[in-house]
C-alpha cells in the first residue's frame, strides 16, 4: 500500500522496539489492524484536503495574504528598524567593515520578493541581513485561519477589543502582540487573564488566535504574542542573542516577561521598558492597555510544542526544589493553571513527555540536534509541578507516518505521571487521527479537520481543534473562574463528558486524569477511552 510507504531511517529508528498490548481493537497483526490504522492514519490529511477543493477558502487566504503582507511593508517602512538587521552591534560592525549600501541593497531585493511572492518569507535563509523571522509577513500558511482576520470577522466590532502592542524582552528585543479582552466589561469587573505562548518557527501568534477568542467569548482577558525569533518581533536582541529554536530559552524566559507584561499597571509598569528604551526608535507599551480588567489574583497559561515547554518550567517556578520565580512584577509565581499542547514535559529527567519519553522524539525534523542536547543536558531552571496542568497530545506528531506496529499506549503519559504523583490535578488526552498541527491552524498542513464548511464567511465544525478548545476552557473554567462567571458551574461536568468525545481520543494511546471536582468528588481513571 502506498500508505505505508518507506520509513526514512530517523523515523524507522524511533518505532517502538517492542510491541505493546493496545487498550483495544483488532489484534496485530492482522488485516483488520492494519485497515483500521490506515482509516485513521487518513484522519491526518483531512484539512490539507478539504481547503484545496474549497475556492472561497483559497480565496480569502490569498486575500488575507496580501492584506498582511502590504500591512508588515507599511509597518517597515514607517520604522526601517524593525527590517534592517541594524541592532547597534551589527550597526557598528556595518559600518566599519563596508558601510550600509550592502545591508540596504539586500533590503531591497527581500522587499520587492515579498511584494511579487508573499509566501516567499517562507524561503528566506537566516543568512540574509534583514531580521525577517518565518512568518513576518503572516501570509499564506503563515496567516491562520484566514476568516478570523479584522478584515472579514464581525467578532473585532461586535465581541472583542483588540490592541496591538509592542513590549521589551528582558534581552531588549522587541516583542510584536495583542491584548485582547470582551467588549464592554463593567467598570470595576475583573477577568482572569490568559497568556498564549506559541510553538517554534512557523508558528505565529495568529496561528492561535481561534482560542483567543474562544476565551474572550468564555470572559477572560488574554495575551498573544510573538517569541524572539519569531513571527513580527525580532529575530535577535540588539547584541545578537537569538530566539526561537537557536536558542529555546526564550520560550521559558519571554514567558516570564510576557506574564509580567501582562500584569503590568499603573504604579507597577513594565519593568523592561524602562531598562530598554532607546534601543530602537518604535514606540513601545510601558504598561498593558486593558489593565483595569485583569484580576491580578487569577491567572493561567497555554502554550503548543516549544511553548508547551515553557509553560510546563514557568508553571513550576517557586514549588519545592525548584527555582523562585524569575519574574519583576510579582514576588512568587502568580501562574494558577497550565495546559501545555503537545508537549507536557516531566521534571524527572529534563525531556519532553511525549513518545518515547520525550518530545524531540516527535520533533525531529524540526529541532537541531543543538536544541535537543541543551534541554537533555538540563539547559533549563529547575522546576517541579506546581499548579493543575492537562496535557494534550498528538497521534502522529510533526511528520506524520502510519504506525506500523502497536507503540506503548502510555507513551504520552509521562508529564501526566509526575503530576499524579506529586498529588496534583492533572489530565491528559490524545487526539486520534492528529499531528502536532491541530492547535496551530496553519493553512495546508496536516491535521485532521479544521474548516469543512465556510458557510457564513468562517470555518465551521472540524475534528481535533473543538476537542482542544472545548478541554482547554473547561480546564481553565475549572481552576480560575468565581461562582458568580459563566463557566463555573459546569467546568466539572465538561471535563467529564467523555460520551461527547470518546470517539476522538486515540486508542493507540491511552488518555487518563486525576483531579477532584468542586464537590469533593475524586475522578481519577488511567483509560478514559475504555470507561472509567
Amino acid at each position: 500500500m502506498t500508505l505505508f510507504r518507506r520509513l526514512t531511517p530517523l523515523a524507522a529508528a524511533l518505532l517502538p522496539l517492542a510491541v505493546h498490548a493496545v487498550p483495544e481493537g483488532p489484534a496485530y497483526p492482522s488485516a483488520a489492524w492494519t485497515v483500521r490504522e490506515a482509516a485513521n492514519y487518513a484522519k491526518v490529511l483531512e484539512a490539507p484536503t478539504e481547503q484545496v477543493r474549497n475556492p472561497a477558502f483559497l480565496l480569502r487566504l490569498g486575500t488575507q495574504s496580501s492584506i498582511n503582507t502590504s500591512a508588515l511593508l507599511l509597518r517597515d517602512a514607517r520604522d526601517p528598524s524593525w527590517v534592517l538587521a541594524y541592532t547597534p552591534t551589527l550597526a557598528a560592525a556595518v559600518d566599519a567593515l563596508r558601510g550600509p549600501a550592502p545591508v540596504l541593497s539586500a533590503l531591497d531585493q527581500v522587499t520587492s520578493l515579498l511584494r511579487r511572492d508573499p509566501s516567499a518569507s517562507l524561503r528566506l535563509p537566516l543568512g540574509v541581513p534583514v531580521a525577517l523571522p518565518l512568518c513576518s509577513t503572516y501570509a499564506g500558511p503563515c496567516a491562520g485561519d484566514p476568516y478570523r482576520w479584522p478584515s472579514t470577522d464581525g467578532f473585532y466590532r461586535t465581541e472583542a477589543e483588540v490592541e496591538p502592542v509592542v513590549f521589551y524582552d528582558a534581552g531588549c528585543a522587541r516583542l510584536s502582540g495583542r491584548v485582547w479582552k470582551p467588549r464592554n466589561v463593567p467598570a470595576g469587573t475583573r477577568l482572569p487573564g490568559i497568556v498564549i505562548q506559541n510553538g517554534s518557527v512557523q508558528a505565529p501568534e495568529t496561528a492561535y488566535w481561534w482560542m483567543a477568542q474562544a476565551l474572550v467569548r468564555a470572559g477572560y482577558t488574554v495575551l498573544t504574542f510573538d517569541p524572539r525569533g519569531q513571527g513580527r518581533s525580532d529575530f535577535a536582541t540588539p547584541t545578537l542573542a537569538q530566539g526561537t529554536n537557536i536558542n529555546p530559552s526564550v520560550f521559558w524566559t519571554g514567558l516570564v516577561d510576557a506574564i509580567d507584561f501582562l500584569r503590568s499597571r499603573p504604579g507597577t509598569p513594565y519593568p523592561h521598558e524602562a531598562r530598554c528604551a532607546g534601543s530602537y526608535p518604535t514606540v513601545t507599551a510601558k504598561l498593558n492597555p486593558f489593565h483595569a480588567v485583569l484580576d491580578p489574583d487569577r491567572l493561567g497559561i497555554v502554550g503548543h510544542s516549544l511553548g508547551a515547554v515553557g509553560v510546563s518550567i514557568v508553571q513550576g517556578y517557586g514549588a519545592p526544589g525548584a527555582d523562585p520565580w524569575p519574574g519583576l512584577v510579582d514576588a512568587s509565581n502568580p501562574v494558577d493553571v497550565a495546559v501545555a499542547w503537545d508537549g507536557l514535559i516531566s521534571p524527572a529527567d529534563g525531556t519532553p513527555g511525549g513518545a518515547g519519553g520525550a518530545l524531540f522524539e516527535r520533533l525531529p525534523e524540526v529541532l537541531t540536534q543543538a536544541v535537543i542536547d541543551r534541554l537533555i543536558t538540563r539547559d533549563e531552571p529547575r522546576w517541579q509541578p506546581r499548579v493543575p496542568t492537562m496535557g494534550q497530545s498528538s497521534e502522529y506528531g510533526i511528520a506524520p507516518l502510519p504506525l506500523l506496529a502497536p507503540p506503548d499506549p502510555d507513551a504520552h503519559g509521562v508529564g501526566f505521571a509526575a503530576w499524579k504523583a506529586a498529588g496534583i490535578p492533572t489530565y491528559e488526552f490524545t487526539i486520534r487521527g492528529s499531528s502536532h498541527f491541530e492547535w496551530s491552524l496553519i493553512p495546508t498542513f496536516p491535521t485532521t479537520s479544521w474548516c469543512p464548511s465556510t458557510a457564513g464567511g468562517s470555518c465551521n465544525g472540524g475534528w481535533g481543534r473543538p476537542m482542544a478548545e472545548h478541554y482547554t476552557l473547561a480546564w481553565l473554567d475549572r481552576w480560575l473562574k468565581a461562582p458568580t462567571e459563566a463557566g463555573y458551574a459546569n467546568a466539572d461536568a465538561r471535563l467529564l463528558a467523555d460520551a461527547d468525545w470518546r470517539d476522538r481520543t486515540s486508542f493507540h494511546f491511552r488518555s487518563a486524569r486525576s483531579f477532584v471536582t468542586r464537590d469533593g468528588v475524586s475522578q481519577v481513571c488511567g483509560d478514559i477511552r475504555a470507561g472509567c
